[in-house]
């Protein structure tokens, strides 16, 4: 393998060299005022050919769930069937643009109404907003709504929010951002929520509780079986129960959270309707909500009147969490997905996805240790300290070697060295077994050749970084 850089496009450049001719402008022009004008643009000179084959090379570098298993704890890469993408690249839908009007988009409002129909079915809300676009954005917009209803009814005091130590870790910062304050409550010994801590802190905290944000499933990949009881204590000391619902792709067709006592839920795309993800969008986090807050539900939402479709502000809406109707591509591979499954194709994905991860959870804890080992939901988390000098950082890099994209990592906190693995519900036998030998491989390299941990990835093009220093001292820009 070639080890050597890629070299940057601005290396490969040459003077003289175009990529394409641009006919004679037919238009007038006028001169840019002289503190606008820039006189040194320093752009590479390339031919077509040489910018397809650069750019071409980079792609063959990115690791992808379309080359690799990509057991993604939390983050859940799963592949995402090409028909998504033929329905997203429909003429009707590629080409609107949303400032034509409800006149000219009844298609894509009919789209987005049927959206929300079905994302309200599946989680058992009573009504579902498709504004946020992304997870954490529909767990900001959850948080908002539970603070809005709380002061609609002159409740000001109520400003602290309990988060069990298993949530996502976006919890807290959704909390802060929306101005209330994160109390942490512990895990039980089975990894669960610890229910005396529950209890003691809606007495610590009695009249200023706006509510909990609880993960079901939790980061640690296990069913919080005391939902109901949870659910039924807050809203006793009068808050309310934001449910994060980015693992329900363990969940549907099988588990209705909003018939669990949860008022507000984020769904994510990417992880249950298989959506893409990475990259940084675009993303999707609808928001579904009960009785208690349908109506501060951000907007404007897709509604039917007669035989058209129209959109409106819910009638107490937190507002607009983004422009427009949230990221409708995404919106439109969702809706394939469901419609191509179904309720019975939709369960028996969550089934599978519990399968393979407790196949998997089985087969790996003979020689990674558990520190929750009952049986898993979607994923499950192992401990990467498995002999003197190893981390989980070193199994995570030697797995590069082996063509296999690491864990999620160090991730939740409360386990020590955490690997937190997800195979998805779409991943093979034959890639699970493959798995499960590369993993044994390098639990007895890390006893009897750690070096090759240490050193590890070494089959790539650039070998291990010093992370730190990457953090702390980013290069944001091209320097020649």
């Amino acid at each position: 393998m070639n080890l050597k850089p890629e070299p940057l496009v601005f290396e490969v450049s040459a003077p003289g060299r175009i990529a394409v001719s641009l006919p004679k402008g037919d238009t007038p022009s006028y001169p840019l005022p002289p503190g606008l004008v820039r006189t040194e643009l320093k752009l590479p000179e390339l031919d077509e050919l040489t910018v397809v084959r650069h750019f071409t090379r980079l792609s063959q570098k990115n690791f992808s769930i379309d080359t690799d298993f990509y057991p993604l704890g939390s983050c859940t890469m799963k592949y995402n069937p090409k028909a998504n993408e033929v329905a997203a690249g429909l003429p009707g839908f590629r080409n609107t643009h949303p400032l034509v009007g409800e006149e000219f988009s009844q298609g894509a409002l009919e789209l987005v109404h049927r959206l929300q129909s079905m994302l309200a079915e599946i989680g058992g809300f009573k009504a579902v907003s498709l504004q946020p676009a992304a997870g954490a954005h529909g767990e900001l917009a959850g948080v908002f709504m539970i603070r809005a209803y709380h002061l609609s009814r002159g409740d000001a005091k109520r400003t602290k929010i309990l988060i069990p130590d298993s949530a996502h870790g976006t919890n807290p910062a959704s909390c802060t951002m929306a101005g209330l304050e994160a109390l942490t409550l512990p895990s039980n010994a089975e990894g669960g929520v610890d229910m005396e801590a529950l209890k003691a802190g809606l007495d610590a905290a009695a009249g200023e509780v706006a509510g909990i944000m609880i993960t079901n499933p939790n980061t640690l990949g296990l069913f919080e079986r005391n939902i109901e009881e949870i659910a039924r204590l807050v809203h006793e000391a009068g808050g309310l129960v934001y449910g994060d619902g980015a693992n329900m792709n363990a969940l549907t067709g099988v588990f209705k959270p909003g018939e669990s006592g949860i008022d507000v839920m984020h769904f994510n795309l990417h992880k249950t309707f298989s959506t893409p993800h990475g990259g940084g969008g675009p993303g999707s986090g609808m928001v579904g909500a009960g009785d208690r807050l349908a109506a501060f539900l951000p907007g404007p939402v897709a509604v039917e009147k007669g035989e058209r479709y129209a959109l409106e502000m819910p009638a107490k809406s937190i507002g607009r969490m983004k422009a427009f109707y949230g990221n409708f591509g995404v919106l439109v591979r969702a809706y394939t997905y469901i419609r191509m499954l179904g309720p019975n194709g939709l369960r028996r994905v969550a089934e599978n996805a519990v399968l393979n991860a407790n196949y998997l959870k089985v087969r790996i804890e003979k020689v990674f240790p558990l520190k929750y080992s009952r049986r898993c939901m979607h994923e499950f988390v192992a401990m990467g300290d498995i002999a003197p000098g190893i981390h989980t950082l070193d199994i995570a890099k030697r797995l590069i070697d082996y063509g296999i994209h690491p864990p999620t990592i160090y991730f939740p906190l409360i386990v020590p060295e955490a690997l937190m693995v997800e195979p998805t519900e779409t991943e093979s036998l034959a890639t699970l077994d493959e798995f499960v030998r590369v993993m044994t491989l390098i639990a007895q390299e890390a006893k009897t050749r750690p070096e090759l941990l240490h050193a590890a990835p070494t089959t790539t093009p650039i070998g291990r970084l010093d992370e730190v220093a990457a953090a702390r001292s980013p290069v944001l820009c091209y320097r020649a």
